[in-house]
């Protein structure tokens, strides 16, 4: 926290140019008359705003200032201090880290009101400054049957939901909004679902890569619920006719979250998904992404040379941002310059160059990347090779001494030569620019709170082709179903690799265009191993489900 200045607030507004000397005079005379605080003087009579005010006190007293404006509070926070209490003083409970409880207050140096949070809530109180009509609406939007969605929705009077569409202001809606995001947070979700249907509006939430839904709402709310989140979005509510794509910042607890909204018009009205991108989630750790030893080496070893191309690859949401972000942070050093081009960008890097495509300007992958080459980059990452022209300068600007790293979807590693090649690349450009490929998929894991053991059939062992080798009586683990795991069975997932690396043998093959079989078979003998096996590996080792092996290895056998 910062050191409180001695200075008062009338000589601190002098210094800095917003109010005269013969101002503050009139002032401190009127001060003497009225007993009023020289800040309430100067916003009366119209000589300093709001804002300015508040930036001086926070300036005189040390105190950081706090937006509540794009916060969403835990409703756990928000029963801490009762409603009344924090309505007569001006404060709401923003945050909790252990013992410390952040408060918002409007008047953050009332050093009795603190004492009495402390002895409240027995716990450490951190006060911060907030605007007292932030305050209000938070407080608006937070007390008040938060904790149930059923009483919020109970609470709304649906004869005004035609204005309240139109406004997506209104507080119950609010209030639901905020607790669908809220929850799906709470649940480690990737994405919310909102997808009206005839009678009801479903809410589904991605949980490790599986949607599910948790709760079904009165169609009626449907058009007020999606212009609340058009208007947090940024988007034209009275368009429906259009898919609409925005975004929204938000701060739940300590963590900034950033939602990007997708709309489209279906029969029944607006679907809405808004994808979660939790930045204190994101793993860009390469020791902490689960290589087994063999492909951690190859890997490392790839990611340190000082041309060529290196593929990831897979279906969307198997973690292959995750996987290239993790290589970024291992090169970036003040030595190198590093650009990327993503759609989007999900996590920002200090000393890092990076875009977003925006395609209605003009800027695609292969247009970002025509521009990088004129500034002077050592390794570039394009988010996602998707035609031809984009492959092209890939492959061009890894044999003009670049390294590059980007994804393509294909469901295993040998796939994506042939890939290339029916995009229109030539096999000995392909064979001469490719380092690796990489496939990956993401595994669920067994939850840790209601794992139990127990003996396969000997089906089961046959169809994975296990009988032969593991011992008789051998166990593997799966998930019961409980409140931590929210009754799946699962919690969390883990990365299955497969990595082939180039090779002369490889590079033959590729140059006489053989099938991506062929190219299997010769990257097998070379040690390769399939996301097949490396899925069973898994599973011997008992972090995830006979289940999981099969549903993530399916298409790529």
């Amino acid at each position: 926290m910062a050191i409180s200045s001695n200075k008062k607030i009338g000589e601190m507004l002098v210094e800095q140019g917003l109010l005269l000397e013969s101002q503050l005079e009139e002032v401190l005379k009127e001060q003497k008359q009225t007993g009023e605080k020289i800040g309430e003087i100067l916003v009366r009579k119209g000589w300093l705003s709001r804002e300015e005010r508040e930036r001086c006190l926070t300036m005189q007293s040390g105190v950081v200032t706090f937006n509540l404006s794009g916060y969403l509070i835990s409703p756990e926070v928000v029963k801490l201090v009762p409603e009344d209490f924090a309505r007569k003083y001006k404060l709401i409970p923003v945050f909790l880290i252990e013992n410390t409880l952040t408060v918002a207050m409007a008047d953050p140096n009332n050093v009795l009101i603190i004492d009495e949070l402390q002895r409240m809530t027995k716990l450490v109180i951190d006060p911060v400054s907030s605007e007292e009509l932030e305050i209000r609406k938070a407080q608006d939007q937070c007390f008040g049957g938060i904790s149930s969605l059923d009483e919020i929705i109970a609470s709304i009077d649906k004869t005004k939901l035609a204005e309240q569409e139109k406004q997506g202001e209104d507080a119950p809606i609010i209030k639901i909004v905020n607790y669908l995001i809220f929850q799906a947070v709470q649940f480690r979700a990737s994405d919310i679902h909102i997808e009206p249907e005839k009678r009801i509006l479903n809410i589904r939430y991605r949980v490790d890569g599986m949607l599910r839904r948790h709760y079904s709402l009165p169609m009626d709310l449907a058009g007020a619920i999606i212009s609340r989140i058009k208007i947090m979005s940024g988007l034209d509510i009275a368009d429906k006719r259009l898919p609409q794509d925005g975004r929204i910042m938000m701060k739940i607890g300590n963590r900034d979250i950033d939602f990007r909204v997708s709309t489209c018009p279906t029969v029944y009205g607006e679907n809405v998904v808004l994808r979660i991108l939790d930045k204190s989630s994101l793993i860009i750790s390469l020791e902490l992404l689960g290589f087994p030893a063999r492909e951690s080496q190859l890997f490392q070893e790839l990611i340190t040379a000082p041309y060529g191309v290196i593929l990831v690859t897979g279906p969307t949401g198997s973690g292959k941002t995750t996987t290239l972000y993790s290589a970024l942070q291992v090169l970036n050093k003040e030595n190198v310059n590093i650009m990327t081009v993503e759609d989007p960008v999900e996590y920002q890097f200090p000393g890092v160059r990076q875009v977003h495509v925006n395609p209605r300007a003009g800027l695609t992958f292969a247009v970002a990347l025509r521009s990088f080459l004129r500034q002077d980059p050592n390794i570039l990452m394009v988010g996602e090779i998707r035609d031809r022209e984009t492959a092209e300068i890939t492959v061009q600007s890894a044999l003009t001494g670049h390294l590059v790293f980007s994804t393509l979807h294909t469901n295993d590693a040998p796939t994506a030569f042939t890939r290339l090649i029916n995009m229109g690349i030539e096999p000995f450009l392909i064979s001469s620019s490719l380092l690796g490929v990489l496939a990956q998929r993401l595994a669920r894991t067994v939850c840790e709170k209601c794992k139990e053991s127990y003996i396969p059939s000997d089906e089961v062992l046959k169809s994975l082709g296990l009988e032969d080798k593991i011992g008789k009586g051998a166990k593997f683990n799966r998930g019961k179903g409980c409140q931590h795991c929210n009754k799946s069975g699962y919690r969390g997932r883990i990365g299955v690799y497969e990595f082939l690396k180039m090779s002369p043998a490889i590079q033959d093959l590729i140059l006489k265009k053989a099938a991506a079989d062929e190219i299997r078979s010769q990257a097998i003998k070379e040690g390769m191993v399939t996301l097949r096996k490396a899925a069973i590996d898994k599973l011997v080792l008992g972090f995830t489900t006979v289940e999981e092996v099969v549903r993530i290895t399916l298409e790529a056998g």
